[in-house]
């Protein structure tokens, strides 16, 4: 079960969030994600961290490489902000900071948020 740990410390990691937040926020005990490491996760806690981050269960066992849900549509149109960061490095001919990038994700949830 080393995968999975591996793959939700990743998932945490783009998110910007310690695996104790993660642990918090899912109500889970202190290092719980870390025993992962030598036992098996139950399936309704496999099923909790999954559908957290919306990838699949089958992503999270390293059954698969691609984390999307089946059945759930993929459209050109979905962009994870966090892939952006290795991609959008300058504007106007000068790198941004990170306050920049931050700065323009707030605007792009923002502006999301508005059309809801």
């Amino acid at each position: 079960m080393f995968l999975a740990f591996d793959r939700i410390k990743e998932l945490a990691d783009k998110q910007g969030i310690s695996l104790n937040i993660l642990e918090e926020r899912l109500g889970y005990s202190t290092n719980y994600l870390y025993s992962l490491k030598k036992g098996n996760p139950k399936s309704d806690r496999l099923q909790e961290i999954a559908d957290y981050f919306s990838v699949s269960t089958d992503y999270l066992l390293g059954r698969t490489d691609n984390p999307a849900i089946a059945g759930k549509p993929q459209t050109d149109t979905d962009i994870d902000l966090d892939d952006l960061d290795g991609r959008i490095m300058l504007f106007d001919g000068k790198p941004l900071t990170d306050d920049d990038k931050r700065a323009i994700q707030g605007i792009i949830n923002g502006y999301m948020s508005s059309k809801e």
